[in-house]
């Protein structure tokens, strides 16, 4: 059963990601734990403010379409969710197009009344053991 809640982090992580595709920092910092743990194929990393607005400012790449699959929520707390989803990115990097699709998950903490996203990760979908 979906509640109002788990409606409520669902619209929040579509928020963060167009935040990203518009590179509307202001957005995507206010959703932003400071600092925020992000974890993927680079490695595991604690992104301040200051970092995010640079990584938002690359030119190196583009977001331009995201579809949000799959999703699931869980409410460990009053003040703490998680989501789980799988995401298809249409991206423009080093000016080539890329689709790709991954399997993320958030956890968005309640702070003074306002969710913020606290740790995010990717994972490209492929082979479990790295062989594709």
């Amino acid at each position: 059963m979906t509640t109002a809640v788990d409606q409520e982090i669902v619209e929040l992580e579509n928020e963060y990601w167009r935040a990203i595709r518009d590179k509307d920092t202001d957005a995507a910092i206010r959703l932003t734990e400071d600092p925020c743990l992000v974890s993927g194929a680079q490695g595991v990393r604690s992104i301040d403010h200051k970092a995010f607005v640079e990584m938002a400012k690359s030119p190196a790449w583009q977001l331009r379409k995201f579809e949000l699959a799959d999703t699931d929520v869980r409410m460990l707390t009053d003040d703490v969710a998680i989501i789980g989803y799988t995401v298809t990115e249409d991206m423009v990097v080093d000016g080539k197009p890329l689709t790709l699709k991954a399997a993320d998950t958030s956890t968005w903490v309640r702070r003074n009344g306002r969710w913020v996203c606290a740790l995010h990760s990717e994972s490209i979908l492929g082979d479990p053991f790295g062989r594709r």
